[in-house]
């Protein structure tokens, strides 16, 4: 695979993971194992992960940096809740952790990728 084609399928992997961290995160605080019932303010847990959005759309390669440096504190709470909850919470932090480490290397590989090109 060339450099071109795999900086593309770690752009792709990327965004993928992020929008469906985003709507993880929204629908477990909101709807699926909230912390109080009816939903959280928990939930505005979200809009960090929205800032980097339409950089890593547009693939700019500064996002991906520093937005690979946000979604540890997402990965580092998905650890802390698998360890700490039971039943459906504990299900969904171990999807958080792995949508987090998805794009945490996807993000990481397109700006290593595209060092050459900066």
């Amino acid at each position: 695979m060339n450099t071109h084609a795999a900086a593309s399928l770690a752009r792709r992997a990327a965004l993928a993971a992020l929008v469906a961290l985003i709507v993880l995160c929204l629908a477990w605080e909101l709807w699926l194992a909230p912390l109080r019932p009816g939903g959280s303010l928990m939930a505005l847990k979200a809009l960090p992960l929205a800032l980097p959005l339409g950089g890593i759309w547009s693939g700019r390669r500064y996002t991906y940096q520093w937005s690979s440096l946000l979604i540890l504190a997402y990965l580092a709470e998905g650890v802390t809740r698998a360890w700490s909850e039971t039943g459906a919470s504990q299900k969904l932090s171990l999807l958080e952790i792995v949508l987090s480490a998805v794009f945490f290397a996807a993000a990481v590989s397109y700006a290593r990728l595209t060092r050459a090109a900066a």
